[in-house]
């Protein structure tokens, strides 16, 4: 009798080459949307642009592909935590939008987040909000360092509730974490983005994974809407989430869904991020 064996989550140097196209598609679509969102266009309308985005590009939609959903993007706003479902939602000056997308190219994945402001708003919501969506980044991005020096992913977690720590009182969202990618949008080993016991598997080249802070300014604790997608905070509270997929390879860390591999925010870090060869 044979025994099936777990598959691994490491990927050859050919797989990590074929996550590039996938990565950078990504990019491109929440670059489109970014550029589009203004008071009035509803999130919808975002959708479209991302769709259209990625067909454009040779991929598919991924979010599409995942079972009773049927949209490009999730548009979260203001109390939405994640997975909001695009419509006729139009934004408002001064909301707080994450914006989640991912492409899927030749059976291989990208997926990313990015959150903004809608110019326009009350001067103080707005730096409210801006100050939150500014401290998801940040501790997206020393997650992301972390994987270019740590020897295992749960350090990852602590590197990003350190920097979240930093720099005010936070909530880290708990229920939903990073994970793995490649072959599927959603992969093991998941990425917290807290400390947690253990080491975590061994951050070795082939390690592909997706690092995702959503931080609120309130509470931790969430609610489902009824449409069974829409996560947002129990008391009502803005939150922000930022998301990267980051591939490890021998020569270093190369971030699939930045055009420049995450090299205007790494660096600064103290990290030179190397394309995948």
């Amino acid at each position: 009798m044979s025994r099936l064996r777990k598959p691994s989550i490491y990927k050859t140097p050919e797989e990590l080459r074929a996550m590039v196209r996938p990565g950078l598609l990504t990019a491109q679509a929440l670059d489109a949307v970014r550029a589009a969102i203004r008071p009035g266009t509803t999130t919808g309308e975002l959708d479209a642009i991302a769709e259209r985005t990625i067909r454009d590009g040779g991929g598919v939609p991924n979010f599409q592909l995942v079972p009773g959903y049927r949209h490009t993007l999730c548009v979260s706003v203001n109390d939405e935590i994640v997975h909001g479902i695009p419509g006729d939602r139009v934004l408002e000056p001064g909301d707080i939008v994450s914006v989640d997308a991912g492409a899927e190219v030749d059976g291989w994945n990208g997926d990313s987040a990015f959150t903004t402001v809608v110019p326009g708003g009350d001067a103080d919501t707005t730096a409210a909000r801006q100050k939150l969506c500014d401290t998801t980044e940040r501790a997206l991005w020393h997650g992301v360092a972390a994987i270019a020096h740590a020897k295992n992913l749960h350090e990852v977690g602590a590197a990003v509730e350190d920097a979240i720590d930093e720099t005010g009182e936070w909530g880290i969202v708990e229920d939903f974490t990073g994970h793995g990618i490649g072959r599927s949008m959603h992969e093991e080993p998941p990425v917290f983005n807290y400390r947690v016991r253990g080491a975590g598997p061994a951050i070795k080249p082939g390690l592909a994974v997706a690092i995702e802070p959503m931080v609120t300014a309130g509470t931790i604790d969430s609610s489902t809407d009824a449409d069974e997608w829409t996560v947002r905070t129990l008391d009502g509270s803005d939150a922000a989430h930022w998301e990267h997929s980051v591939a490890v390879h021998a020569d270093g860390i190369w971030v699939l869904t930045a055009a420049d591999g995450g090299a205007s925010a790494l660096e600064p870090l103290g990290v030179t991020p190397v394309p995948v060869p």
